[in-house]
């Protein structure tokens, strides 16, 4: 049985209504950590990944109150984040996407990337680059992965996987006729049903639990 993501905050917010700070100093792994993590770059380069190691952001501190995510967050080396069980924390974002007339926008990730390869994921992710926004993190990973400007978007909640790392997850709305032009990151994409239960066989559990968590 998978291992489910664990809930620390609950939107929904408006963009407006999520302040991030960023600390000076840097997250210093361990030794372990860092060996760890230099084994896992050299993997994905062996897969013909064009993926390259440098800073992103680290989930230091976070905190809700008065309609508000403030999120304090910390630069840290990307490949952390490849480290299963212990991510250090490092935050990604995932921009899930929906047409307005209610359908989910799904995409299966190519053979070389670090995670969820050959599987069907929503929307749009990524890390968040240093001294960035997760929040921007959102749109820029929509336009990046699908060429989609959103007509709306909200952030809906900030979760911890089980690998440890923090994830911001935000939704955002298309044009029922938006076209999507994938990147090289997926090799196929589909829109499945408004309805959760009547998505098709590949849709992983965790995904309809997300989705339905959305929906609400």
């Amino acid at each position: 049985m998978a291992v489910l993501p664990r809930l620390l905050a609950r939107g929904p917010w408006s963009p407006d209504r999520v302040e991030v700070s960023w600390r000076d100093d840097h997250f210093e792994p361990s030794s372990e950590q860092s060996a760890q993590a230099d084994a896992e770059i050299d993997a994905l380069r062996e897969r013909g990944s064009p993926s390259h190691d440098g800073l992103a952001a680290r989930l230091a501190d976070y905190g809700t109150g008065d309609d508000r995510l403030e999120l304090e967050l910390q630069p840290a080396r990307w490949a952390l984040r490849l480290l299963d069980g212990e991510a250090c924390d490092s935050l990604t974002s995932l921009c899930v996407v929906r047409s307005a007339d209610g359908r989910w926008l799904a995409g299966r990730r190519a053979a070389w990337l670090s995670t969820w390869t050959g599987r069907w994921t929503l929307g749009a992710g990524g890390a968040v680059e240093l001294g960035e926004s997760p929040v921007s993190t959102l749109s820029r990973e929509l336009h990046e992965e699908w060429r989609l400007e959103p007509e709306q978007l909200r952030v809906e909640a900030l979760i911890r996987l089980p690998s440890g790392l923090a994830m911001l997850v935000g939704l955002a709305t298309v044009a029922s006729d938006a076209d999507p032009v994938p990147d090289d990151e997926h090799d196929e994409f589909a829109w499945w049903p408004a309805k959760v239960s009547t998505w098709p066989q590949e849709a992983d559990m965790r995904l309809r639990l997300m989705a339905n968590l959305l929906a609400r």
